[in-house]
């Protein structure tokens, strides 16, 4: 499944969460990384899955780009915790 947000923070800040949250929050499902880039993140799990999230740079923030196979609802819960755009008011 491919799973996209926007978020306020900037893809360092997006990938130092991403490692974290995969190698500590989610003990049964854990996935650490394998291979990453400026703008994007392999992290590998159980079984050889993967969780794959890429980002651009948008208006007021960064666009998330998360996909795997395996890891649906972790990667769709880490998704929820991150920061949203602030839009003007």
């Amino acid at each position: 499944m491919v799973y996209n947000v926007e978020t306020s923070l900037n893809a360092p800040e997006i990938f130092i969460q991403a490692k974290r949250f995969f190698a500590e929050r989610v003990p049964n499902q854990a996935a650490f990384p394998e291979k990453e880039g400026p703008d994007w993140l392999v992290l590998r799990g159980q079984g050889g899955e993967e969780i794959a999230i890429a980002t651009a740079t948008i208006d007021g923030g960064t666009r998330v780009r998360a996909s795997t196979l395996l890891f649906d609802q972790v990667v769709d819960r880490f998704l929820g915790t991150l920061p949203p755009v602030r839009t003007a008011v």
